[in-house]
């Protein structure tokens, strides 16, 4: 592939790793996200211009992602670089999903068969990369399983023997995470391990809606947040507040799906800023989207 793939019209096509930072600012421009940073809603500690900055910042481990390099080192790389501003993590988990999506885009197989040898194939030294990324900033996560503490996140670069005698690879390490057993799974492992369903799912819808992107992706994020549990929500509060904050965004859907305009969600995204509810997994759902979306032709 060109560095510099053009259009049939001459005009310069942005490179994978380009339209990967431009979903990044799609995502946080969209609005209303209920409970997430957008361009009218800033949280206490996380703004609007550190997502913008985080954007930025991933464009190394993006690049590389589309050059070849190995998933870990490329995610490592670009979260290293997200996280050089100053409201900490932005985009960790859009990351963990656009990583492998931008390296199958590189490789002309964006597809959920092609991105899933991509995960597949990824090694104990990824595993190892992506460990040490939760050194960069502080992610928030559970509480692993009392037999699985040598395999908690947290650990950082101290969990490399552990990963290495085990032989656990990243793909294997995702499969741990996307357990539903352990309550509401981890939505952007779950990607990985289904072919990243969802994520081409929400794609297709923003390629047949109508209107501005910005309106597009919330009605995206809200269908999204409707269908499924927030892992956030309920690593920071519970599994039953997950389950209700979905529900609640399923009754404002069906109003808008009534012919409403997107009042209902302006006001639950007030009322959701109001308690805490940041349902950041399904944010890092909506960013995969409008990647594959962009890569399928969504025109900016």
């Amino acid at each position: 592939m060109s560095d510099n793939p053009t259009h049939p019209d001459g005009d310069r096509k942005r490179t994978p790793a380009e339209n990967a930072q431009l979903a990044l600012l799609l995502e946080v421009s969209g609005t209303p996200k209920p409970g997430n940073v957008d361009r009218h809603r800033d949280l206490d500690d996380l703004r609007f211009e550190h997502f913008m900055a985080g954007a930025v910042g991933a464009a190394d481990g993006l690049d590389r992602a589309a050059a070849g390099e190995p998933i870990g080192a490329a995610f490592e790389t670009a979260v290293a670089g997200m996280a050089t501003q100053q409201g900490g993590n932005t985009q960790f988990g859009c990351l963990l999903l656009l990583v492998p999506l931008v390296r199958a885009a590189a490789a002309d197989a964006l597809t959920p068969a092609g991105v899933t040898g991509i995960v597949e194939a990824t090694t104990v030294d990824d595993a190892v990369g992506f460990y040490r990324a939760f050194e960069q900033v502080d992610v928030a996560v559970g509480d692993p399983p009392p037999d699985a503490a040598a395999l908690d996140v947290r650990r950082g670069s101290a969990a490399a023997p552990t990963l290495r005698d085990r032989g656990l690879t990243l793909y294997d390490i995702m499969s741990l995470s996307a357990d539903p057993e352990s309550g509401v799974a981890d939505g952007n492992a779950r990607e990985w391990v289904t072919g990243f369903d969802r994520a081409f799912a929400a794609a297709d819808q923003l390629l047949a809606a109508d209107g501005p992107i910005g309106k597009r992706t919330a009605r995206v994020f809200i269908d999204l947040l409707a269908a499924q549990p927030d892992t956030l929500v309920a690593t920071t509060h519970d599994a039953a507040t997950a389950r209700e904050v979905s529900q609640r965004a399923a009754a404002v859907a069906e109003q808008i799906d009534h012919g409403s305009a997107l009042t209902p969600a302006e006001e639950l995204a007030e009322e959701f800023v109001a308690a805490g509810y940041n349902p950041g997994t399904t944010a890092d759902l909506t960013a995969a989207a409008l990647f594959i979306a962009l890569e399928g032709g969504l025109s900016v």
